[in-house]
């Protein structure tokens, strides 16, 4: 073992020596700590603003004047995404997916402020996150410096007399891997930093946020095994540095791109307009609460007529116009619900099966354990909008039973056509205050967790993969 660390230690030196190295390893330094520095403000700005958002957005609310319970109904509100602190190393699919919903009745909208839909079209090569700087930029970093550190010495013959002074050639490829893997270690330092930050800012998110940077360092440790394996393995140094350059762009750049376009092809999701289409379609074979001889609500009705034993809706103990909008929105959210739902299972679909192609390129891998960790992945985002949804239908529900219990039905009647009516109709402004707000938690830590392991069994597999590579090359070259 101390004849590796010598070597380890040779090999650390001339790096040292090569300015091209020290210059490249500088530079990206700096850009690591540009993206760490400048991802936590951004994130801490976005995470206060988003929490500023959803305050002025509760107090609006519950700060309405008397009114009548279905102006609220199309009042609305505001459900914005909560951002942690690990959301800094990861911005995941938040600035695609967007991160903010106006709740309203008779209507799910859709996610706004997706940074990718209101930004330039760079962004979509990536943010310039911890994250990306670690999955993109540091193993080509490592690529440049370590591609001729066997092969180099091998055509110079710098091998031969190394190994005539007892020298194994698996010491020398240990040694070369363990220099190299310390340089991967300093270049991701301002990463591990901005993890190291994140866990400081939420004290519970520390696990896994250790989890996170144990991933990063395995990502890392994939491509200084790869690098050492095509140095040991390559008949020059042009020939490794092209094998290693194509091998980055195939496994960085190229297989996520294409198997992003696999998975859509394989799981088209339909567009926003389309399923528009489709729902404003449904609801009109669902039934018309305004139409009288609709046959669902004028069964609707006949039951309740028959459960209070009456022959008006008049004498109902009740408005039954509140009660036929909570009938409406009961009806009309299972359908946001069921389509909410085929959406979110195509999504996973696709994302499956990106995970399953990923096993030939583990930036995939690495990619979704990062993002799962960050709870930005698209588990997350379901979840939000499930959420949402959630308080939505609560939200438009309580304020029907308002409508139903605390507005006279005759009042209620008569609102749109006489002042006094009107003005009777309305209820008291104390009832807005009563709602509960929206809150989202996000997903906990186990479930980030548990979302991790994929992606890190695919980077352990490469992993294994490589170190049976490595010994076979070591024990082949010496038999």
């Amino acid at each position: 073992m101390s004849r590796v660390r010598t070597i380890a230690a040779a090999q650390l030196r001339l790096f040292v020596r090569s300015r091209l190295a020290v210059v490249a390893l500088a530079l990206l330094l700096m850009l690591s700590l540009i993206a760490a520095v400048t991802g936590a403000g951004q994130a801490a700005r976005m995470a206060a603003d988003r929490a500023t958002a959803q305050a002025a957005s509760n107090s609006a609310f519950a700060n309405q004047p008397d009114r009548h319970p279905h102006r609220m109904v199309h009042y609305g509100t505001y459900a914005l995404r909560p951002l942690g602190p690990l959301a800094a190393f990861d911005p995941g699919v938040d600035a695609f997916a967007g991160s903010l919903i106006f709740l309203e009745g008779h209507r799910q909208n859709a996610t706004t402020l997706g940074a990718a839909r209101e930004s330039s079209g760079l962004i979509r090569f990536g943010q310039l996150a911890p994250a990306f700087v670690l999955r993109v930029l540091v193993p080509l970093l490592l690529v440049f410096v370590g591609f001729a550190m066997v092969v180099g010495e091998r055509q110079s013959g710098l091998t031969t007399l190394q190994l005539s002074h007892g020298a194994s050639l698996r010491d020398l490829i240990a040694g070369k891997a363990l220099a190299l893997g310390a340089v991967a270690g300093v270049a991701a330092l301002p990463a591990l930093g901005a993890l190291g930050w994140a866990a400081a800012q939420a004290p519970a998110d520390a696990g896994i946020a250790l989890m996170m940077a144990l991933a990063a360092l395995l990502w890392l440790g994939l491509w200084v095994l790869a690098i050492t394996l095509v140095s040991a393995r390559a008949a020059s140094a042009q020939s490794a540095l092209l094998a290693l350059v194509l091998g980055w762009a195939v496994v960085v750049v190229l297989v996520p791109r294409a198997a992003a376009g696999v998975a859509a092809l394989a799981y088209p999701l339909p567009t926003k307009a389309e399923t528009d289409l489709v729902i404003h379609d449904e609801l009109r074979r669902m039934g018309d609460s305004h139409n009288p001889d609709d046959p669902h609500f004028a069964a609707f009705k006949a039951g309740l007529l028959r459960r209070y034993n009456v022959a008006l809706v008049e004498d109902l103990p009740f408005n039954y116009r509140g009660a036929l909008s909570a009938e409406g929105e009961r009806l009309t959210s299972l359908l946001f619900a069921r389509h909410a739902a085929d959406t979110a299972a195509i999504q996973m679909r696709q994302h499956d099966l990106l995970a399953l192609i990923g096993l030939a390129s583990p930036a995939i891998g690495f990619a979704q354990a990062s993002m799962a960790g960050a709870g930005t992945d698209l588990a997350g985002h379901i979840a939000f909008l499930d959420a949402a949804e959630a308080h939505r239908y609560r939200l438009i529900q309580s304020l029907n039973g308002l409508h139903t219990w605390q507005v006279k039905g005759a009042a209620d009647a008569a609102r749109n056509r006489d002042p006094i009516a009107e003005r009777q109709s309305r209820i008291s402004s104390q009832f807005w205050a009563q709602q509960r707000p929206f809150a989202h938690a996000g997903p906990s830590v186990a479930a980030r967790m548990a979302g991790m392991l994929p992606g890190l069994a695919v980077m352990l597999v490469w992993a294994a993969l490589l170190v049976w590579l490595l010994r076979r090359a070591g024990m082949g070259a010496e038999a």
